[in-house]
């Protein structure tokens, strides 16, 4: 017997499945090396990796994940306590919905409440932290587990593979674009330290996603800028002269030797790029799949048309919003449109939805309307195409909000919500999601899961499945370890 690491893949990230094995047992294998099998099963394993390079069984379906960071408060969100004391009740009323049932939501989100009937939700995902850095691991990666070593200050090689990671590793994109893109910035702590859980951790560098820099970050500025932009201590800040162009990409660090850490300008340097690009690629042989999407993204002009909003019908502008929140979302609705499996959309940059303090001005008049303008604006457009069957969108953040409202009044004029892992609300609509459900409870506190407890796991499950991710597949580590897809089951109640 041979163990499974005396296959020949030198690359991390490497990709197969067994067939004929189930998804417990290769789990099951996997965590002992798959030493259990021999060289009989190496051919079928060989097989099976390249069956699944051809992408997945349906090319059309993608996933836009929108990332709220700082945490959404779900009893002023999609889970409102309208019977609760004052002190957990908060300041919003609440609307009734489409889900049937007296299911309502906070009065603040009426363009989601008016099309509930096109997205569900679960209001008892639950994790055990209250930390943003290892909550943004947590939710970005869909992994509970803390790695070894973790630093939540920066990003780490023991880190876990984001989701946007494991899907560009495993889906291939249409159109030679990148397989999985980020954007409009990445998640920047306001100290200026990046935020673990966005990029290929154990995967390496090479499967970091692509991220769009579509505004420099500015530690000062939160909310959907220029007309939403706000500081949560009410701090002088300067969001309305942010810009928000299309299009600087940062490429991953190992597209050339040594740290690439470049930034592609304007689109009227496109020309001189084209030519740098061009001959960049032709002098790399071993150019791979994420490196010729590289220059796709950067030099098709169908493909750049995709992300400049210069061209954009006005009348789509006003229905997403002319703010970062509705630019982003009409965007990723481009990109998916044109061919990248998966688009995170991180609406707001770290600490955006971090309500500590001032929550519930900020929340009515600055966070709560252009999110509900700009998603509500993504699922109506996909529906009315007909592509919201194949879109799968996701929102959540990296934790809730305390049951119970505080007041540091040595920070903020007025009071708000702290951390919460216990539980928080998330969206999702289209991919194969039914429209309409609600998915487990919270107590009447809003505090814990009351019934049907949904995990990171299950939630990443979701995304993977709509995708058409087979739930054997596994990838390998550079020592060539194998490591599970899913360490969950999709949330099955949504399933239509």
């Amino acid at each position: 017997m041979l163990p499974f690491h005396n296959l020949s893949h030198p690359d991390s990230g490497r990709i197969s499945h067994p067939r004929g094995v189930s998804r417990r047992g290769f789990v099951q294998i996997g965590a002992v090396g798959l030493l259990g099998l021999g060289t009989e099963h190496l051919p079928s394993l060989q097989a099976a990796a390249d069956d699944w390079q051809r992408g997945p069984i349906d090319p059309k379906r993608r996933v836009i994940f929108i990332f709220l960071s700082g945490g959404l408060a779900q009893h002023e969100s999609f889970d409102p306590k309208p019977d609760a004391s004052e002190g957990i009740r908060g300041e919003f009323g609440s609307i009734p919905t489409r889900f049937g049932g007296g299911i309502r939501i906070t009065e603040h989100l009426p363009r989601l409440a008016e099309i509930s009937d096109k997205w569900s939700m679960v209001r008892s995902l639950t994790h055990g932290t209250n930390d943003h850095s290892f909550g943004h691991h947590v939710m970005l990666t869909g992994r509970s587990v803390m790695p070894a070593g973790f630093n939540p200050n920066q990003p780490s090689a023991t880190d876990e593979p984001s989701i946007a990671s494991l899907v560009g590793a495993v889906v291939r994109s249409r159109n030679n674009l990148p397989p999985a893109v980020v954007l409009p910035e990445k998640l920047v702590h306001r100290t200026g330290r990046i935020i673990p859980g966005q990029f290929g951790g154990r995967m390496g560098t090479r499967h970091d996603p692509w991220f769009l820099e579509l505004s420099p970050f500015d530690p000062g500025s939160y909310g959907a800028y220029p007309q939403f932009g706000f500081d949560h201590q009410n701090k002088a800040q300067k969001s309305e002269q942010r810009a928000f162009e299309p299009l600087s990409l940062s490429l991953p660090a190992e597209i050339s030797a040594g740290r690439l850490d470049r930034r592609i300008g304007m689109l009227s340097d496109f020309d001189r790029q084209r030519a740098e690009l061009d001959g960049w690629a032709s002098s790399v042989a071993s150019l791979d799949q994420q490196r010729s999407g590289a220059v796709a993204l950067l030099t098709d002009p169908k493909i750049r048309r995709a992300f400049d909003l210069r061209d954009s019908d006005p009348k789509a502008l006003d229905r997403y919003g002319r703010h970062s929140f509705g630019w982003s979302c009409l965007v990723a609705r481009r990109m998916v449109g044109a061919g990248v499996p998966l688009v995170q959309v991180n609406l707001g940059n770290n600490e955006t939805w971090d309500t500590h303090g001032n929550a519930f001005p900020h929340l009515k008049n600055n966070l709560l309307p252009p999110m509900d303008q700009a998603v509500s604006a993504l699922i109506s457009d996909l529906a009315a195409s007909g592509e919201l069957d194949s879109t799968l969108i996701v929102m959540a953040g990296e934790f809730g909000r305390t049951p119970k409202i505080s007041h540091l009044r040595e920070h903020y004029d007025l009071p708000g919500r702290d951390h919460w892992g216990r539980v928080q609300s998330v969206l999702l609509a289209g991919g194969g999601v039914a429209g309409g459900r609600v998915v487990g409870s919270s107590d009447a506190v809003g505090g814990a899961p009351a019934s049907r407890p949904v995990g990171p796991e299950q939630f990443a499950a979701t995304i993977y499945h709509s995708l058409g991710i087979p739930q054997t597949l596994a990838w390998f580590d550079s020592q060539d370890r194998p490591h599970a897809v899913y360490y969950g089951d999709p949330i099955n109640e949504l399933l239509s």
